[in-house]
Parts: C-alpha cells; sequence; structure tokens
C-alpha cells in the first residue's frame, strides 16, 4: 500500500470514529432528554387529569369522566388510559396500539424507551373516588429520535464527502514533493538523470531532495566523464591526429565487420604523391594542413553520394570503405571522389590528374578482410604502374542474378513467406547457459540455398527492408517458432523499418495480438540511433510498452555520444564485432572497457560478438562483459 493511501486511510478511520463518537453521544444524550420529557409530561398530565375528573365521580358522572378521558387521550401521547371507580369496582380502559408512521419497524423493535406508567389515587377529602393508571406512548420519543438520528447522519454524511475531498486534494498537494521524489529515484535507478527537483518548502522533505539532486548529479557526472573518457580514447587509437579522419586500425575493424554482415559495396585505395610535392615545396606543416582540407572536403563531398568510411592508413595513402553501393553508385562515388582531389591540388598549385591513382575493388561473394585488401592494393599498383587515375579489379566471378532477377524472388519470397530459418545462441559467460537465440533467415532458389550475406545487400537497395521486417516477424507466429525452445529470440530489424510510421503501428497491433510477446528482442542498428533518435525512440517505446525487449547492434561502431542509452534504456547491447579483431598490442582494451562500462553503468547487458576462438573470449574475460556470441557456437537450423 503507498503512503498516499495508509495516510488516506488512517484520517479516515480517525473522521469516522470522531463522527461515530459524536454519533453515540448524539443518540445517547437524545434518548435520554426525550426519556425525561416523556416522564415530566405524564406526570403532568396524571395530576392535571386527577383533579379535573373530581367533580365528575363525585357526581358519579360517568359520561363526563369518560368525554374529559377521551379528550387527553386522542392526543395520541398515550399507550393506555385505565379509570377504575373505587365504589362499584368497575374499571375502563382506552388503549392506542404501539404503531408509529415514518419510523422503521425494526428501529421500534430496538425497544430503546422503557415503559413509563403513573398511577395515582384521585380522592374528595377522605374519600378515595378512584384509581387513574396511564402509561405514556413511545411514539413520540421512537419518532423524534429517528427524525433527530436521520438528520444527524446525513449531516455527517455530507461532512464526511467533504472530507473524503478536501483530505485527497490536501494529502495530494502536501505529498506532491513526496511523489516528486519517488519518481526521480525510479529514473535514477534507471539511470535517467533529468533536470534537478524543486526544493520544497516541507522541512523534513528539504534535505531528502537535496540528497536526492546531489547523487543525481554525481551520477550523471560519472557517466558523463565515462561518455567523455570514450571520445578521448576513441581520438587517441582510432582517429588519426593530422586528417581527423579513422586510421588504419579503425579501417581494418570496419572491414572485418562490415565482411561478415550481409552487405555490398566497394573497397577503394588511393595514393596521393602530389602531397609529398607539397611537403617539399611549403614545408610539413603547410601538407599537413592541406590533408586536414582534403580531408574535409573529401567528407562533405562524398557524404552527399553514399554512406562510406574514409581513413587515413598511411602517411599518403586513404581508404575509402563504401559499406552499401552497387556498381554504379561506387562509379559516381569515384568521380565525386576525383574531382573533390583535382579541386585541393589546383588550390595547392599542383597539376590536376597527376600525383595519384585509385584502385576499387568491388565486394562479390564471399569476401575476407584479405581478399578484398589484396584485390584493392593489386587494383592500385596496376593504376600506378600504367599512370592510370584509376583502376578496377577485374574478377571473373559474376553475380548470381541482376537487379530485377533478385527484386522478382525477393518480392516472391517476402509473399508468400518461403523463408528457411537458422538461429544462433548467444551464450552466457558464467555458465554457457544460452540467454537468447538470434535468427537468421536463407531463401532457397532453384534448389540452392542462399544466405542472408548474398540478397541482403538486395533488400536494401530495393528498399524492401520494412516489408522483409514484417514478413519475418509474422513467421515466428505462423511457423511457431517460440513453441521450439524457451530462450528469447533476438530479430535483426532493418534501417528501412526505423523510420517507418506504418510499421510502427503494424508491430503494435502484432504485439498486442502475441501471447509470447515478453520473449521476442529486437536489434536496432546503432547508426540509425545517430541518423533518426526520434524514429528509434517511438519504435524502442512501443517494444518495451509491450512487455517485449530491444538492443542496440553494432555498439561502439559510430563516432558519438553514448547519451542515447539514458534515452532508449535498452536491455542489452552488441558489442561490434570490430572490437572483436583488435589485438592487445593496440591498445584497444581500454576503449573496449571503457565503452562496456558506460553499458553497464546504465544497467545494460554487453553482448560480445564476433568471437570465432577461446583465445578471443580470453581477452573479454577481464572486461565483465555477460555474454558472447559468434561461430564458436555457429547458426544451426530451427528445424
Amino acid at each position: 500500500m503507498t503512503l498516499f493511501r495508509q495516510i488516506y486511510t488512517l484520517l479516515l478511520v480517525l473522521f469516522l470514529l470522531v463522527v461515530a463518537s459524536l454519533g453515540y453521544v448524539q443518540f445517547t444524550e437524545t434518548q435520554s432528554f426525550l426519556s425525561k420529557q416523556m416522564e415530566s409530561d405524564l406526570n403532568n398530565t396524571s395530576h392535571s387529569l386527577g383533579i379535573m375528573l373530581v367533580p365528575d365521580l363525585e357526581a358519579g358522572d360517568i359520561v363526563g369522566a369518560e368525554t374529559l378521558i377521551n379528550v387527553i387521550f386522542e392526543g395520541g401521547y398515550y399507550q393506555q388510559v385505565k379509570l377504575t371507580w373505587l365504589v362499584d369496582g368497575k374499571q375502563q380502559v382506552w388503549q392506542n396500539p404501539v404503531t408509529i408512521e415514518g419510523v422503521p419497524q425494526w428501529f421500534i423493535d430496538l425497544d430503546l424507551f422503557k415503559t413509563i406508567k403513573r398511577e395515582s389515587t384521585i380522592t374528595s377529602g377522605w374519600i378515595q373516588l378512584a384509581r387513574l393508571e396511564i402509561t405514556a406512548h413511545p411514539g413520540f420519543g421512537y419518532h423524534e429520535l429517528w427524525r433527530t438520528m436521520t438528520n444527524a447522519i446525513i449531516v455527517f454524511s455530507i461532512l464526511f464527502l467533504i472530507a473524503i475531498i478536501f483530505a485527497r486534494i490536501g494529502l495530494t498537494w502536501i505529498l506532491r514533493p513526496l511523489h516528486g521524489i519517488a519518481e526521480h529515484a525510479k529514473d535514477v535507478a534507471n539511470r535517467k538523470f533529468g533536470p534537478d527537483m524543486k526544493v520544497p518548502r516541507t522541512v523534513e522533505l528539504k534535505s531528502v531532495v537535496l540528497a536526492f539532486n546531489s547523487m543525481s548529479s554525481q551520477l550523471k557526472q560519472i557517466f558523463n566523464s565515462l561518455d567523455e573518457e570514450v571520445g578521448e580514447l576513441r581520438k587517441k587509437n582510432l582517429v588519426d591526429q593530422v586528417s581527423g579522419l579513422p586510421n588504419r586500425q579503425y579501417m581494418m575493424g570496419r572491414l572485418n565487420s562490415w565482411l561478415s554482415e550481409p552487405k555490398s559495396g566497394a573497397l577503394m585505395m588511393a595514393k596521393f604523391d602530389w602531397l609529398e610535392e607539397v611537403h617539399s615545396k611549403y614545408g610539413y606543416q603547410v601538407r599537413d594542413e592541406t590533408i586536414k582540407l582534403l580531408s574535409d572536403k573529401m567528407k562533405q563531398h562524398l557524404d552527399g553520394v553514399t554512406v562510406s568510411v574514409i581513413a587515413r592508413i598511411a602517411a599518403y595513402e586513404f581508404a575509402f570503405l563504401i559499406t552499401s553501393s552497387e556498381h554504379e553508385q561506387t562509379s559516381k562515388y569515384l568521380q565525386t571522389l576525383i574531382r573533390t582531389i583535382n579541386q585541393e591540388m589546383s588550390k595547392a598549385g599542383c597539376k590536376p590528374n597527376e600525383g595519384f591513382a585509385i584502385g576499387i575493388a568491388e565486394r562479390i561473394g564471399q569476401m575476407s578482410v584479405t581478399d578484398i585488401l589484396a584485390q584493392a592494393d593489386n587494383a592500385l599498383q596496376k593504376a600506378l604502374q600504367g599512370n592510370q587515375i584509376y583502376h578496377w579489379f577485374e574478377t571473373n566471378e559474376k553475380q548470381l542474378f541482376t537487379r530485377e532477377q533478385w527484386r522478382d524472388h525477393l518480392s516472391k519470397a517476402i509473399t508468400e513467406g518461403k523463408f528457411k530459418f537458422k538461429w544462433q545462441p548467444i551464450l552466457l559467460n558464467d555458465s554457457n547457459a544460452i540467454l537468447q537465440r538470434e535468427l537468421y533467415c536463407q531463401l532457397e532458389i532453384h534448389d540452392k540455398m542462399i544466405p542472408a550475406g548474398q540478397f541482403m545487400p538486395y533488400v536494401e537497395l530495393l528498399s524492401l527492408g520494412t516489408l522483409l521486417d514484417k514478413c519475418l516477424i509474422q513467421s515466428l507466429h505462423d511457423k511457431h517458432l517460440l513453441d521450439k525452445n524457451f530462450e528469447p529470440i533476438a530479430v535483426n530489424l532493418t534501417f528501412q523499418s526505423m523510420g517507418d510510421n506504418e510499421f510502427h503501428q503494424w508491430l503494435n497491433q502484432f504485439l498486442r495480438s502475441s501471447a509470447l510477446s515478453e520473449r521476442l528482442c529486437f536489434d536496432i542498428p546503432e547508426a540509425a540511433v545517430y541518423s533518426n533518435p526520434e524514429a528509434c525512440q517511438m519504435l524502442c517505446a512501443i517494444i518495451r510498452d509491450n512487455g517485449s525487449h530491444f538492443g542496440i547492434d553494432h555498439f561502439g561502431r559510430q563516432f558519438g555520444s553514448m547519451s542515447y542509452l539514458q534515452n532508449l534504456r535498452p536491455s542489452y547491447v552488441k558489442l561490434d564485432q570490430s572490437f572483436a579483431y583488435y589485438d592487445e598490442s593496440e591498445h584497444s582494451s581500454e576503449l573496449c572497457r571503457a565503452l562496456i562500462n558506460v553499458a553497464k553503468g546504465l544497467d545494460v547487458e554487453v553482448i560480445v560478438t564476433g568471437v570465432e576462438e577461446e583465445e578471443q573470449l580470453t581477452r573479454f574475460t577481464p572486461l565483465k562483459t555477460n555474454a558472447y556470441m559468434g561461430y564458436i557456437s555457429p547458426p544451426v537450423d530451427v528445424d
């Protein structure tokens, strides 16, 4: 029971006790007063009637005596009048039944008034004429007592209702600071550090509010310091200090992560020998300033073409990772890059289209980091040897289907729900028990099983992400996948679904109608959080309100603040796969530890991804992560 209800109940009980006490006092006092009044009235009537009957009794006028008694008896205040003539013993009795209008019978049956009788002897001098006995009628007492009590009950009821309303309003106003403290405590428990609470006027609550504000401020400062530490470690370990671009270490991690995901795109390797010419002419300071300006211009112009990662991997070598594109878009990216380089060369006094070369290797099929680096480097060397501006790596491997063929196959598979499923266990560090299972889909075309890595790039390029997400989520219900195990199932949401309001509404309806929504988890890519935070917050609220869970995928990949964790409050984060490939010699453990501390400081579980060997898992043991996944425990068929 809440404190409000406890105080509210106590006040009502005390009020009822006071009202009951007052009612009891009022009842007993009224009853006593009415009894005394009836007794006094009976004495007066008995005395006065005895005096008035003397003449009739002396004259033996029976009719006159009866008439006089009838006048008094018809008033209804007496239950019985008995007159006994002492001369001959004749007795006359007048009697009224005990029926009282307007008073319930159960109240009369309580027998609240005792029978009041008065007996007197009527005399004339020394001669006794008759004996008069009068019994008071209780109707007057019951009627007056019932009227008084009903009026009192009505008044007390009105006062009780008024007291309830005023007590509720008063308690709400008085306990408002305490309610604010409770809500603030919940926010602090959930690692949500909002603005300080207003200090109340209540002396007892002032110190509590000040203590909470101080504690919340300190926790917020600790989180911000951890966030700043992550930023500083990223700059120190993953950012080139001259250009401000990611360095070779970051690029290698992104390559590993990119090639392990179902993506398309290309890798470009560029060598800018003209920067050496700038160095020899103007010195290293001008060269470094030129590198900085070139880097800014490349980011500015190339980000408008497609999503990419630009890194400085050596003194005069740059790498460009296009994470999702087709050949035409890659060509457009290449032309924009060449135009940007020539513009900066002209500003530096160098001849355009000279002193630089670019090698391009497109991702086709299953490739390793070594494969695509070798192809890009081979294309770069051929461009240098042939004195060309750029060179595409030529491969004999052809695409499985054309773009339109992929559209037909994917649209049909989505419409008919033809996907096959695998799931990969996510294991707890301390017990190797399964925390959840991540769902993967496959597509069977012409009796050939095609993994997601081959068709997912076309899902994004053809804007089929929302339809695919709906299909996979609906398949969980239609194929009873949740009935095949007892662990939660994690579903990766595509980037397109994040900002689709129609998908948000559909997911809300699906989760409301699902009896097992609490066993569904949704993985949200970190890039979507940075690109569209409002839409992600709306989607996360829908998932949370329906009892499901969500986590952040590729955690730590993006360069930015981790403050979104406080707003979204995910259940878990999946550390980006690039961290699984960093070595101790590259000082990445500090960055990993800081990222993990940020998440764990907000009570968010941390899952390591991309683990292939026990050695990798051992490296994360000191970092106190919660669980891990990877090909150390590969996916298995659902069936």
